[in-house]
C-alpha cells in the first residue's frame, strides 16, 4: 500500500475513538446496573439519547409515510430490544463476553450471502466460541446461563436492527436513528415499570447518565459518521469486529473484571469470525458489523 491508498489517519483515529468510548460507556453502564438495576438505566439511557438525537437532527414528521412510520417503530422495538437486553447481559457477565456473544447477531447477518468454503468456515468459528462460553454442568468458573440468554438476545435484537434499519433508512439515516430512539422508549420504559422501580433516581444519576448515553450514543455515531465518509467499508468493519476485545479490556482496566482463559479464548474466536467475515465477503459488510452505538 502507497500514500496515496493509505487510509486518511484522522478517519482511522475517528473510528478508534468511537470504539474507545462506547466501552467506556458500557462500563460506566455496567457501574450504574448495580444502583440502578438493567431495566432502569436502559429507560433513562434510551430517554436521554432519544432527547440529543432529536436536538441534534430536528427530523420533520411530516415527511414521513405511513409506511416508513411502521418500519422506523420496528426497527426502534428492535433497538429498544437490544439496550434492554444487553444490560441484563451486562448485569451478570464480563463485559466482553457479553459482547462478544452479541457480536454474533451481525455476523450471522453478514454469513447469510456465504457461499464459498472460505466465508463458510467463519460461522464454524464463531460457534466454536460460543460453545467455549456454555456453561457446561460441572465447569469451574461457570457464565451465568440467564447472562448468556440475555447476551444472544441482544445478539438477535442486533440483527434485526440491521434488516430493519435497512427499511427505516429510506426516511434518512438521521431522522431513523431519532425516531428510532424515540420508538426504543416504548420497550425500556414499560420494562423498567414492570422492574417495580417507581422512584425516579437522584440528580446526580441522571447526570452519570447522560454521560452514558453521550458516551455510548451521540459522540461515537458523531464521530463514525464522519469516519465511514472516509474510510473503505472493510476497514470500518475490521476495526467494528475488535469490539469484543475493547469490551473486555474497557471491563479489566475500568471494572477489574478478568477472564479464565477458556473465556479469552472464545472471545479470540469471535473476533476472528467477525474480522474473517469483514474480508472475505463480497458486498461490503461496514454497517452490519458495526457497532449499533447502544
Amino acid at each position: 500500500m502507497n500514500r496515496r491508498d493509505a487510509p486518511p489517519l484522522g478517519a482511522v483515529g475517528a473510528i478508534l475513538a468511537a470504539q474507545v468510548s462506547i466501552h467506556v460507556g458500557a462500563a460506566l453502564a455496567k457501574g450504574l446496573i448495580g444502583e440502578l438495576g438493567a431495566e432502569t438505566l436502559a429507560a433513562m439511557r434510551t430517554l436521554l439519547a432519544a432527547a440529543i438525537l432529536l436536538v441534534l437532527v430536528r427530523p420533520r414528521l411530516s415527511r414521513l409515510s405511513r409506511h416508513l412510520t411502521v418500519w422506523i417503530a420496528l426497527y426502534g422495538f428492535a433497538l429498544g430490544g437490544m439496550n434492554l437486553l444487553i444490560y441484563e447481559a451486562f448485569a451478570r457477565l464480563p463485559l466482553g463476553v457479553a459482547v462478544g456473544v452479541e457480536i454474533c447477531g451481525p455476523l450471522a447477518i453478514a454469513l447469510g450471502g456465504a457461499r464459498g468454503a472460505k466465508e463458510l468456515a467463519w460461522p464454524g468459528l464463531a460457534a466454536l466460541g460460543l460453545l467455549a462460553l456454555i456453561p457446561w454442568p460441572g465447569r469451574a468458573h461457570a457464565l451465568d446461563p440467564v447472562g448468556l440468554l440475555a447476551a444472544l438476545g441482544a445478539a438477535t435484537c442486533w440483527a434485526l436492527y440491521i434488516l430493519l434499519g435497512r427499511r427505516a433508512a429510506q426516511a434518512g439515516s438521521g431522522s431513523a436513528v431519532s425516531l428510532g430512539m424515540v420508538a426504543a422508549c416504548l420497550v425500556t420504559f414499560p420494562a423498567a415499570l414492570a422492574s417495580g422501580s417507581g422512584a425516579l433516581p437522584a440528580l446526580p444519576v441522571w447526570g452519570l447518565a447522560l454521560m452514558v448515553a453521550v458516551l455510548s450514543s451521540a459522540l461515537p455515531y458523531a464521530l463514525e459518521m464522519h469516519a465511514m465518509a472516509a474510510l473503505p467499508a472493510r476497514i470500518v468493519g475490521l476495526v467494528a469486529s475488535t469490539t469484543p476485545a475493547m469490551a473486555a479490556l474497557s471491563g479489566y482496566l475500568l471494572l477489574g473484571e478478568t477472564l479464565t482463559a477458556w473465556q479469552m479464548l472464545a472471545i479470540a474466536l469471535l473476533i476472528a469470525a467477525a474480522a474473517g467475515c469483514t474480508l472475505t465477503a463480497r458486498s461490503p459488510v461496514a454497517k452490519v458489523t458495526d457497532d449499533p452505538l447502544t
